[in-house]
C-alpha cells in the first residue's frame, strides 16, 4: 500500500527552513517514539546540510521502553547528532533541549554568540504542544489532526536561546511503504491519504507478532497468544468489532468503524505503549525502499533514452 500526502503548505514550509536554515546554529528534528524511523524526515538532511541534530523522541510514554533506548543509540551513534527521548510529563522540558543543544554547539552562548535553534517534526508529532509547554502559554495551535500549525514561529527559551518553530513536514515521496503505513496509524498523514481499514490492519498485523498479549487484553479476546498470532489479520478485525460492538443491522460487521476503533486505541495509547519499529527492521525497509525507487529510475531514464528523437532506440 503506496501511502502519500504533500498538500501545498509543506512546499512553503520547504523553502522557509531552506531560507532560515543558514541562520541556525542546531536543528531540533522532533520524532514520534512509537515510530523514531519512519518519522524523521529524509528531506532535513538536505536542507540543513552539515548542521548538528538533536533527534528528540517525543511521547515516550506511549512507545515501548524496552526499545526507546535501542533508537536512542543508534541515532547518538550518527555524526554530529544527539539524541534525547521527551514526554508530556517532562518537568524541564526548556533545559533538556538547551543542554542537548548546548553540546551540540558549546560555543554558542552567551548574549554576543546566542544560540539559534530550529525545530522541525511531521505533522502531529506533539511540537504544537512542546512549544506551548515551552513559551508557557498556547503560542502553538495543537489538535489530533495532521497540519494543524501553518506558521514560522520564534520561542525566547532563554536570553542567549531562540527556537523557531516550523509548521509539520512530510517529505514528496515516501518510498518505504512501511513507513507510509506506520505514519498514516500515527495520524501524521492526513485521512484523505489512505484507507482506513487497510491501515488498521497493517497495524494489527504487527501488533499480533510482537504485542499480542496487549491485544488480548485491551480487546478480551478469547484466544490465546498462539491462536491471536496465527490468526489473519482481516479475521483478527472482525474478532475485535463483535467485541466492542461494531455490528449493523443484520449482523453485519462494521469493519469501518472497528478500524477507527483500533486506530484509535493506538494513537492514545489505550493498546499499551508500543514502539512499531527496531532499528535493524527499519533499516531493512529503508536499504528496499532505497533499491526499488533506484531501479524506478533507472527504468525511467531507459524510457526517456528509448522515446523518438532523444537518441534513443526509437530514433
Amino acid at each position: 500500500m503506496s501511502i502519500q500526502w504533500f498538500p501545498g503548505h509543506m512546499h512553503l514550509t520547504r523553502k522557509a527552513i531552506a531560507e532560515r536554515i543558514k541562520d541556525i546554529d542546531v536543528v531540533i528534528e522532533l520524532l514520534d517514539a512509537r515510530l523514531p524511523g519512519s518519522s524523521s524526515n529524509p528531506l532535513l538532511a538536505g536542507l540543513t546540510g552539515h548542521k548538528p541534530t538533536l533527534k528528540v523522541l517525543n511521547k515516550q510514554d506511549l512507545a515501548d521502553p524496552a526499545r526507546t533506548p535501542a533508537w536512542l543509540a543508534w541515532y547518538a551513534a550518527q555524526a554530529d547528532t544527539g539524541a534525547i527521548a521527551l514526554d508530556a510529563s517532562d518537568g524541564a522540558p526548556a533545559r533538556r533541549l538547551i543542554e542537548g543543544c548546548r553540546q551540540l554547539a558549546p560555543l554558542r552562548k552567551g548574549l554576543s554568540r546566542p544560540m539559534r535553534v530550529l525545530i522541525c517534526g511531521i505533522p502531529n508529532v506533539g511540537k504544537s504542544t512542546l512549544i506551548n509547554t515551552l513559551s508557557r502559554k498556547s503560542q502553538a495551535k495543537t489538535g489530533d489532526e495532521a497540519g494543524v500549525t501553518k506558521q514560522e514561529q520564534r520561542i525566547v527559551l532563554a536570553d542567549d536561546f531562540y527556537l523557531w518553530d516550523t509548521p509539520g513536514m512530510l517529505w514528496p515521496k515516501i518510498i518505504v511503504p512501511e513507513s507510509g503505513e506506520r505514519l498514516a496509524a500515527s495520524g501524521a498523514v492526513g485521512r484523505n491519504a489512505y484507507d482506513e481499514e487497510l491501515v488498521a490492519l497493517q497495524l494489527l498485523a504487527y501488533l499480533q507478532q510482537h504485542y499480542g498479549a496487549q491485544l488480548l487484553e485491551r480487546y478480551k479476546l478469547d484466544l490465546s497468544l498462539e491462536a491471536l498470532q496465527a490468526l489473519p489479520d482481516d479475521e483478527l478485525l472482525e474478532h475485535i468489532a463483535r467485541k466492542r460492538g461494531a455490528v449493523m443491522s443484520g449482523g453485519r460487521l462494521n469493519l469501518q468503524k472497528a478500524s477507527e476503533l483500533v486506530l484509535t486505541d493506538f494513537r492514545g495509547g489505550a493498546i499499551g505503549r508500543i514502539t512499531l519499529e527496531t532499528p535493524e527492521e527499519f533499516a531493512v525497509w529503508l536499504a528496499a525502499g532505497q533499491a526499488q525507487e533506484a531501479e524506478r529510475r533507472a527504468r525511467r531514464q531507459e524510457r526517456e533514452r528509448a522515446r523518438p528523437g532523444r537518441g534513443g532506440r526509437g530514433r
